[in-house]
């Protein structure tokens, strides 16, 4: 009988002293595969990210540029109509606030009082730069980068400023008797005892409830894009 043939029993011991340097070795090998494809992706969103707008490139408004600002160029073609929707909301909010404190300077002349004034220009310094820092920017970052982050960012602070204008268009008398708003109470308020001002905080009403139509209107056509992106 030919004893060559007869199965080695130390092969299995020896294989099983093999096999683990081989696994080990494998995945090593897939360990640093994963690493590099996930210091890849690293690299392409910071580099999504570093592309993205660069601030201190100020372009608008043209006669005195203080805002970088470029759809036709860094928005897709296809919702750079929803962008300047989005801008044209952002553009009624500055006109409604400055058009605000012009209403109340009337009224603060007629006898209303320096504290509607103070408060009128109070809501213009901080409701024009916040409401581009908070949800104008991101809604820009977002439709270029489609970042799910910046689409929330954007959705939760256009729904405050929604709100706001709603308030507005209103403006109950809850502060200093709401004078310091041009909405429908303080007009019918106002006109009671200053006509020209009166006429100027109705105008101040429609261009709020213009602003408040608009803004839904944004929200509504950019939760609809946004679902429908992902």
């Amino acid at each position: 009988m030919n004893r060559r043939d007869d199965p080695n029993p130390h092969d299995d011991q020896v294989n099983s002293f093999s096999d683990p340097p081989k696994k080990e070795t494998e995945l090593l090998n897939w360990e640093s595969d994963l690493n590099r494809r996930e210091k890849d992706i690293k690299r392409r969103e910071e580099a999504v990210a570093g592309a993205a707008i660069p601030e201190d490139d100020r372009n608008w408004p043209p006669f005195f540029p203080m805002i970088h600002h470029d759809i036709a160029n860094e928005i897709p073609v296809h919702v750079q109509k929803l962008q300047y929707s989005a801008f044209a909301s952002w553009l009624g909010l500055v006109l409604c606030l400055v058009f605000n404190v012009i209403a109340v300077i009337v009224c603060w002349i007629q006898g209303g009082g320096v504290k509607i004034f103070f408060l009128a220009t109070i809501y213009a310094l901080l409701g024009v730069p916040l409401s581009y820092v908070l949800w104008y920017r991101p809604l820009y970052r977002a439709m270029r980068t489609d970042s799910a982050l910046k689409f929330g960012w954007f959705f939760l602070f256009y729904l405050i400023h929604l709100g706001f204008c709603i308030f507005a268009s209103i403006a109950p008398p809850i502060v200093f008797n709401g004078r310091s708003l041009t909405g429908i109470l303080a007009a019918i308020d106002v006109f009671s005892d200053h006509g020209l001002a009166g006429i100027f905080y109705l105008v101040g009403f429609g261009l709020f409830c213009l602003e408040s139509l608009l803004s839904f209107w944004v929200l509504q056509k950019v939760y609809t894009y946004f679902r429908g992106n992902k």
